[in-house]
């Protein structure tokens, strides 16, 4: 259940050592048998373009009987349950539920980020989960190529120890080279460790686990209104997310058209399993198992097992896949006869060939069609489980309605002679397309365009993931007029666009700066200024007209009115603290002004301005009857010299302190003393 690499520490050797004697008291009680070898089931040998990238395919057996589509039963063994036996006898029964088809109220989408111009991170706020949860989409080939397009999804399910950050799936494989040229939407949760993606009876460590609404009811109708997702879709997992993955198509059977296991864990009640699991999501978080699902084999147990509700797959094309535990070609040999340095992924793998075998029957049983891969070696890794999520892929793609055919893809013209002076591109994943003002041809590593007014030029990594994000051509930026260019001070990067420019640096990221900003921050030395790189995109205020944008020496707000100011220091978070441009201050209409008492600044703006020293800090002082009285007496040079203290309301009126005294208001009437 656990997901350690191929040379797992010792804090997870626990695993082969709980692994190994449950797999003896199973096959002992008569539960299950191992699988024979006979029974072993593999595909037909892949094509290189199926194959794991940079690494050779798994050894492939030869299939007992049939096709690798259907898979071959397996034999009855001695104590094994009859797979014609119905499988609905003594069980709790899983209900059967449907995903609305409306946004649920208070769910919302609270911040995008793109990551690559195909891969794009959501923030989507939760109500059954009480905060916004992370989402990342792998987007089709075809995205830019065809707006009004829709397509399937594959939701992509990771292990037990899922990160906070991003998905195991884009961590430790690379899928995304894989599924860049393919016409589906990969969703991919972020977070869950311990869950099994499943609703907890109780809380999770503090916090409230209720990942099937999420994922069932809360995501899907805001992925089919802003995302293009259709109506066909597929589940599939790893180990901890192979179990939920048979989950959850068992418990929505009319929304998902394919679901697959990868070293799933797909018996959950047999001997042995509830404990096993509870050992495991202690360790992995110190999540207690019994706040999931309760008391451990409980009803809530029963109603989460997939082998007892097999047969509501019938309808569903189901792929199933275990190791055998043994040296594999992703493993490093211990020296011992079949048995890899990665003990912990040998026990593992061995528990999930058990329970995933008593699956198969079950289902088989049921009159569900499984292709059941059992392969004849192989650990409890990332490399095996990529290989099976693309040994997947044709029957999620035929499960689906769409062809396991790459479209041909040229460039041509002056878009080719590009892609010729930068191999770095990669392979081309659509043919030329019509753009806005232009053309454009997409590759595994970037876009390229061309208009007869800019050329053709190429938009790569970030700085391309940051003009997705400003809308591509359709946004304000136009199309690029150059390719990505070192900056002078040989630390960033930057590509030039007909409206404005990309600049990127390691430190802060790839952001877009145009209009009377840029103009502004180029007068300033533009990188090489004191304003640095810029750290944030261009903010549009919803409540007030202007802009905001961050940079490495300060803030620049803009308006109509005012142009371009920059905040900095103690002064901008006096600002913000204040509100800033919301605040009754509103935009700054100066940049800091030195001045000559003691050394100290000040900045206007519309409703004020906000004054410092290194004695007395920075405090805003707004327009009104204490700024008039304390320019009577010449402001900071005078007697009063700079605030003290933030201008504070009585139950008279207001008072504001000063090095040299106080102002009072009272009836509109200031007083100075």
């Amino acid at each position: 259940m656990a997901t350690p690499s191929a040379h797992a520490s010792p804090r997870t050797r626990w695993a082969s050592l709980l692994a190994a004697p449950l797999v003896v008291g199973m096959v002992g009680s008569g539960l299950i048998v191992p699988p024979a070898a006979g029974a072993q089931e593999t595909p037909a040998r892949v094509t290189p373009a199926q194959e794991t990238p940079e690494q050779e395919a798994p050894a492939q057996g030869t299939p007992a009987q049939g096709s690798p589509a259907q898979g071959t039963p397996a034999q009855t063994g001695p104590g094994q349950e009859d797979p014609a036996r119905s499988t609905t006898e003594n069980r709790v029964d899983s209900p059967s539920l449907r995903v609305p088809t409306t946004l649920p109220t208070g769910v919302r989408l609270d911040k995008v980020e793109w990551k690559a111009a195909n891969r794009v991170a959501l923030w989507v706020q939760s109500p059954a989960m009480e905060q916004a949860i992370q989402v990342q989409l792998m987007l089709p080939a075809q995205w830019n190529a065809e707006p009004e397009r829709t397509y399937p999804s594959l939701l992509l399910l990771d292990g037990l120890r899922a990160r906070n950050d991003a998905s195991g799936w884009t961590l430790e494989t690379k899928i995304s080279q894989f599924f860049d040229a393919k016409n589906a939407i990969i969703v991919l949760p972020v977070g869950g460790e311990s869950s099994f993606y499943t609703d907890w009876v109780a809380d999770a460590n503090g916090s409230a686990y209720q990942w099937e609404t999420f994922l069932m009811e809360e995501l899907p109708p805001l992925l089919a209104r802003d995302w293009r997702v259709n109506d066909k879709h597929g589940v599939a997992g790893l180990s901890m997310g192979g179990t939920a993955a048979m989950m959850l198509s068992q418990r929505y059977p009319e929304h998902f058209q394919f679901a697959a296991s990868y070293s799933g864990f797909l018996d959950t009640t047999s001997f042995g399993m509830p404990e096993a699991i509870k050992v495991a999501m202690q360790d992995a978080g110190g999540y207690q198992a019994e706040r999931m699902w309760g008391p451990l084999g409980s009803a809530r147990w029963q109603e989460q097992d997939p082998k007892l509700h097999a047969d509501k797959l019938r309808d569903q094309s189901i792929y199933v896949s275990a190791g055998s535990g043994n040296t594999g070609p992703w493993d490093q040999p211990s020296g011992l006869p079949d048995i890899p340095t990665n003990f912990p992924g040998y026990g593992l793998e061995l528990l999930s060939r058990m329970t995933t075998q008593t699956f198969v029957n079950k289902a088989r049983g049921a009159g569900v069609e499984v292709t059941a891969n059992f392969r004849p070696s192989g650990t409890h890794t990332w490399p095996y489980w990529q290989f099976e999520m693309m040994q997947a892929w044709p029957q999620y793609a035929g499960a689906v309605g769409i062809e396991n055919v790459e479209a041909p893809c040229a460039a041509e013209g002056e878009i080719a002679r590009v892609a010729e002076r930068q191999p770095g591109l990669g392979p081309c994943l659509t043919g030329e397309y019509d753009v806005k003002g232009g053309k454009a041809t997409d590759f595994r590593f970037g876009r390229v365009f061309w208009s007869q007014q800019t050329g053709a030029h190429s938009v790569l990594g970030a700085i391309g993931a940051a003009y997705q994000a400003e809308g591509g051509p359709d946004g304000p930026l136009g199309l690029p007029t150059s390719g990505e260019t070192t900056t002078p001070d040989g630390r960033g990067r930057f590509t030039q666009f007909q409206n404005g420019v990309i600049y990127w640096s390691p430190t802060t990221g790839a952001h877009a700066i145009r209009g009377a900003i840029r103009s502004m921050w180029q007068e300033r030395g533009a990188e090489r200024g004191d304003l640095g790189y810029p750290t944030t995109d261009e903010i549009t205020n919803p409540n007030k007209p202007g802009v905001v944008q961050g940079f490495q020496g300060g803030t620049v707000y803009w308006s109509s009115d005012t142009g371009p100011r920059v905040v900095e220091g103690a002064i901008l978070s006096t600002y913000r603290e204040a509100g800033a441009e919301n605040s009754e201050l509103g935009y700054p209409t100066t940049d800091e002004i030195s001045l000559t008492t003691r050394g100290g600044a000040f900045s206007r703006f519309q409703g004020g301005a906000i004054y410092w020293s290194l004695r007395t800090g920075a405090h805003a002082v707004p327009r009104g009857p204490v700024f008039d009285a304390w320019g009577t007496v010449d402001y900071e040079r005078g007697r009063l010299g700079y605030p003290t203290s933030e201008l504070r309301n009585t139950r008279d009126g207001q008072v504001m302190e000063f090095e040299g005294g106080r102002i009072t208001v009272t009836g509109g009437r200031a007083e100075i003393s």
